[in-house]
């Protein structure tokens, strides 16, 4: 199909170093899976890496006069701290871009101000307690705690020594500063929730915001370790962790309210961040039956093998449909 005339349009990702990691690379294979989807749509698709030379690449930009941008962008420089910079050159320059906002990506990428947001919304999320700053009302001591990186997604920096339990708060505050000095990131500590782990995916269409089918992240491990997604169960697929964390979209009966609920405050968490196009919500359930929102992935991997395209697939979207969907929320503005 030939591009009509306005058919350009533009996928920008990060600039990758030589030393570029298996959750940094992967952008690689969402931007070829993406390109490929925009020309059998009909447009014109030019990769463009975003680096923080911003005057060449609104240069590049400008040359082409996009009329959509694929962002892909999760972080520049190697710091997940700089992931909104893209949408705010976007926004400076005029072109329309795929994913959330300024605002929203700013938002959801420092993950304490997530959860401050999601507290304020009314929306269940663990208690957490971050560097240098005061514990949040009920801290639960003594108790288990995952410590993360306030920044990075991916699950880097996630391994068997995030969790850390704690008797006390002095405890709990010594384990997060040596972890964060290990690490060498700054990072909060949050309940850890040993239960069931969701994601719940949503897309933007005509009528407003829709679920896609959730999926269930199924844990096998056979040494009773923790169960959780660390880096290696997301990006060593030769690892016990890769083979012991499966994607699963069947459900029996007794889940029907379970999943009713988890895809409920999915469109709580959309609406309260001002989301559009895509977006995951990652969840925890614990023994009680009650979810809590981990993460709001306001941009979540494209790539063929990813949750979001497997509940899209689920959904009976095709990948360029999906792709479709994404920029028609864009263009056509989206019911909110």
């Amino acid at each position: 199909m030939t591009p009509a005339m306005g058919r350009n349009a533009v996928i920008v990702h990060a600039e990758l170093s030589p030393g570029a990691q298996p959750d940094e690379t992967d952008v690689l294979v969402q931007a070829g899976a993406v390109a490929q989807a925009l020309e059998d749509l009909g447009y014109r698709a030019v990769t463009v890496p975003f680096g923080l030379d911003l005057k060449h690449l609104a240069s590049k930009l400008c040359e082409i006069e996009p009329r959509i941008v694929i962002n892909l962008v999760e972080g520049l420089d190697g710091d997940g701290r700089l992931i909104h910079l893209a949408c705010s050159i976007l926004d400076h320059l005029g072109f329309p871009y795929t994913g959330a906002g300024t605002e929203a990506m700013f938002l959801t990428s420092n993950k304490v101000l997530a959860k401050e947001w999601m507290k304020r919304a009314g929306i269940p999320t663990p208690e957490w307690i971050v560097q240098g700053g005061a514990p949040g009302a009920g801290l639960p001591l003594p108790g288990e705690y995952i410590v993360k990186a306030l920044w990075e997604e991916a699950s880097v920096g996630i391994d068997g020594n995030s969790v850390q339990e704690a008797a006390s708060l002095p405890e709990l505050r010594k384990k997060l500063r040596l972890r964060a000095e290990d690490l060498g990131k700054p990072c909060f500590a949050e309940r850890f929730i040993d239960g069931r782990e969701f994601n719940v995916s949503v897309i933007g269409g005509p009528s407003g915001p829709e679920v896609l089918p959730p999926a269930e992240i199924r844990f096998s491990f056979p040494d009773g370790r923790r169960r959780l997604v660390d880096y290696r169960a997301k990006w060593d697929e030769n690892s016990l962790e890769y083979r012991c964390t499966q994607r699963s979209f069947q459900f029996g009966a007794g889940d029907r309210d379970l999943l009713a609920e988890l895809g409920k405050k999915a469109l709580a968490c959309w609406k309260a961040f001002g989301l559009r196009g895509y977006a995951r919500v990652d969840f925890r359930v614990d023994e009680g039956g009650r979810p809590w929102v981990l993460e709001i992935n306001a941009n979540p991997c494209l790539s063929p093998d990813s949750g979001f395209v497997a509940a899209s697939a689920m959904a009976g979207l095709s990948y360029p449909a999906t792709i479709a969907r994404i920029i028609a929320d864009t263009l056509e503005g989206g019911a909110r």
